[in-house]
């Protein structure tokens, strides 16, 4: 009793005055147990390989860190970070599915066919089952594996499921976003069902109860019941912040001052989930695994503006290549660093967890294996140089093309129209449309004056190619495509290099089988091995049609509806 009693006492004081004297080296405030029962002294020499813990946050902006100088409160990450490494030139992707799916494979969207958009809960895709992920690779090096949280890589057959995936268990969600406490999620009108999942079972029994704090209980619970002698894996990919805007009401109470409701609701989640973060840490101290640690620390995509989420000063917001879409939280915070406290500017990209982490587990993994991502631990640990540099950041040939873009305006090596973007050295290329490029200031007041917006709206360019000196000009506010013509071309060269290698891109149809009420009222598998079999034939049958009949009205038709439907979903990501 007294446990639940102090632990409701945290959850409004503790963030107000309580955790600025808190000692790290021992228990949280929160905990019940004797003051230095468990507790892992500094003394102890740390056995190997590491215990690995990444945390991953969905939406979470740039500017949403205390760090970054965020009005929203954020402790814990402040200090992790401050007592590891700051990863300031660290990338991701603009939307959820490919941040995961390169986080878990290594590789570049266009080697995974994951190149357009995200996968859909009706649709039968998934991460591909021929490529070995980041946790199989763990478990083939000893590691016990265990994945908390949002999943969003595919589930229509079993064989795509976390437990098949290469975790030992999972606690979490399938789909791309659900209710907080309900754990329902729509994909369209009338579409819906409910979808938490503990191992390969639906966990009706844990509805209600909010799922940060869900998710960060698991973790102790993991942390509780495992040997420290075995090396561990922990994924934790909280929902949070990911809409709909939802919080405990004690974290909104502290932000009741904010105009923007939004922002408000967004800012308390932020917070819910900074002490979820604090929790695990202590945990980790209390059961002997944080001196042989390594925690690192990551949003997936920008912050989604419209939301309450801030990628200020950077331009763009969440579905853009623009920095604001694309430009990482991250940091790592570890015992095992050898140059703590610091600021890295090494350049980073989300690929190159996948290698890292396997270096730092004893096993190798390199572009022999079709990675497309680098070991960074020296770049990190020592502040050595990058191994990286360049990151193609995407290329998607079914994204709306734009109407200013073409060959010719591409030298006659690439159509500008095709969305694609690619970092090289100091550079960074944009073709085709890279999403809504604004510079939108936090959503500090209740409404937006529409003459303040409107300063910094970039919505009537009337062109597909975008060049910028990212070092010197990291808002992407002097387009430099005309006075570097050179640069352009050398960088639409490195696209048309990476283009030789894509595979083609994997966006099926949406399956009316895959509607929860065939599956009990819950989001899951829906396709056997031999109807998957079956589709493919369909396709590769359908694709021999298209060629055969490339200007049939039908075939027009369909394009367009298809067209208009990417435009709707991109609205809606």
């Amino acid at each position: 009793m007294a446990m639940h009693a102090l632990t409701g006492f945290s959850l409004v004081s503790l963030l107000g005055f309580g955790y600025l004297s808190w000692d790290w080296a021992k228990p949280s405030l929160v905990a019940d147990a004797p003051a230095e029962a468990g507790v892992e002294h500094p003394s102890a020499a740390p056995p190997q390989p590491p215990h690995i813990i990444f945390i991953l946050t969905d939406d979470q902006g740039y500017h949403d860190v205390g760090y970054h100088g965020s009005d929203i409160e954020t402790p814990t990450l402040d200090r992790l970070a401050a007592e590891g490494v700051k990863l300031e030139n660290y990338y991701i992707q603009p939307i959820c599915t490919p941040s995961r799916s390169q986080l878990l494979t290594g590789r570049y969207q266009i080697h995974t066919g994951l190149q357009h958009s995200i996968i859909r809960p009706r649709q039968p895709n998934c991460l591909p089952l021929d490529q070995v992920t980041l946790p199989q690779k763990l478990q083939e090096l000893g590691y016990s594996t265990h994945m908390v949280g949002k999943w969003h890589l595919g589930f229509y057959r079993k064989e795509c499921l976390p437990t098949r995936r290469g975790f030992d268990t999972f606690l979490g969600s399938l789909t791309g976003n659900v209710d907080y406490y309900t754990y329902d999620n729509c994909d369209g009108p009338g579409v819906c069902g409910f979808d938490l999942h503990e191992g390969e079972s639906v966990a009706w029994g844990l509805s209600g109860q909010y799922s940060t704090l869900l998710y960060a209980q698991r973790v102790s619970h993991i942390l509780a019941s495992h040997s420290p002698r075995q090396p561990l894996f922990l994924y934790v990919a909280f929902q949070a912040v990911h809409t709909p805007l939802q919080s405990p009401r004690e974290y909104l109470y502290r932000y009741r001052t904010m105009g923007n409701v939004a922002r408000r609701k967004y800012a308390a989640m932020v917070t819910c989930m900074d002490e979820a973060v604090r929790n695990i840490t202590w945990a980790l101290k209390r059961h002997g695994f944080y001196n042989n640690s390594v925690i690192i620390f990551s949003s997936d995509n920008g912050g989604q503006t419209f939301s309450g989420g801030s990628n200020w000063p950077l331009r763009g917001r969440k579905g853009t290549y623009w920095e604001g879409g694309v430009r990482g939280l991250g940091f790592v915070h570890s015992p095992l660093l050898k140059r703590k406290r610091r600021t890295s500017r090494a350049l980073v990209h989300i690929t190159d967890w996948y290698p890292t982490l396997v270096a730092l587990a004893g096993g190798t993994a390199s572009a022999a294996d079709g990675l497309d991502g680098y070991d960074v631990w020296p770049a990190i640990s020592e502040g050595r140089a990058s191994p990286r540099t360049e990151i193609l950041h995407n290329i998607d040939p079914l994204y709306n093309h734009a109407r200013h873009g073409s060959l010719e305006g591409g030298f006659g090596i690439w159509n500008t129209a095709v969305q694609a973007a690619i970092r090289v050295g100091e550079w960074k290329l944009l073709t085709g449309d890279p999403g809504y490029g604004d510079w939108i200031p936090p959503q500090t007041l209740a409404a937006f004056p529409g003459s303040w917006w409107n300063l910094e709206r970039m919505a009537s360019a009337r062109q597909a190619v975008w060049l910028f000196n990212i070092s010197a000009d990291p808002y992407e506010r002097e387009d430099l495509a005309g006075q570097r013509p050179d640069v352009v071309r050398a960088l639409l060269a490195r696209l048309v290099d990476y283009n030789r290698t894509a595979i083609p891109v994997r966006y099926p149809a949406e399956n009316p089988r895959a509607h929860p009420d065939f599956n009990g009222g819950a989001w899951g598998p829906w396709a056997s091995d031999e109807e998957d079999e079956e589709e493919e034939e369909g396709r590769a049958r359908s694709q021999s049609r298209g060629r055969r009949k490339k200007k049939c009205k039908i075939c027009k038709l369909r394009s367009f509806f298809r067209k208009l439907n990417t435009r709707l979903m991109s609205h809606r990501i």
